[in-house]
């Protein structure tokens, strides 16, 4: 699936994509990796230290798929000569914070790419409890998309993105 989407980006077919990797309560086995219970059963460690192992792992085993995507947008050339990665604003991240506790603040997540040149990438940027939207919404300014004010729950721009 990633690699249509870097076919799709690269074919000018669409400029945005969307690519869920599991839903909050996918309960998938990894025996890919040698784990035999369920992602989201995991996630309710309570705890309990192999448990958040597992769940290392397995966000470990995300990390590198995500990884390799970065790489071949990296190497695909955009219209401009510039790479797909330097011309694209990838967020990759999770609606929980914590799944153990079901938190939805201080959510991590990760922006990739430069969009064309208008992100700093490279950096760590701490925002606290602002909201997800805040986010979007500063990306959305980047796109050129015009009157948008507000987006969900947003309470204005991301500084420093």
């Amino acid at each position: 699936m990633a690699d249509l989407m870097i076919l799709a980006f690269q074919t000018d077919s669409t400029r945005v994509g969307t690519f869920l990797l599991a839903n909050e309560g996918s309960n998938r086995a990894f025996s890919e990796i040698g784990i035999a219970e369920g992602h989201h059963f995991l996630t309710h460690h309570q705890n309990k230290e192999d448990m958040i192992e597992k769940v290392a792992e397995i966000d470990m085993w995300y990390m590198k798929q995500f990884a390799k995507f970065l790489q071949k947008m990296e190497q695909t050339k955009d219209v401009d000569g510039q790479s797909l990665l330097h011309n694209s604003m990838i967020v990759y991240g999770s609606g929980n914070a914590d799944g153990n506790r079901h938190t939805h603040t201080n959510l991590p997540v990760l922006l990739a790419g430069s969009g064309g040149g208008t992100l700093t990438p490279g950096r760590f940027v701490k925002h606290g409890g602002v909201p997800m939207s805040n986010l979007l919404l500063s990306l959305a300014d980047r796109m050129g998309a015009q009157g948008v004010e507000r987006l969900g729950d947003s309470t204005g721009r991301a500084a420093n993105v």
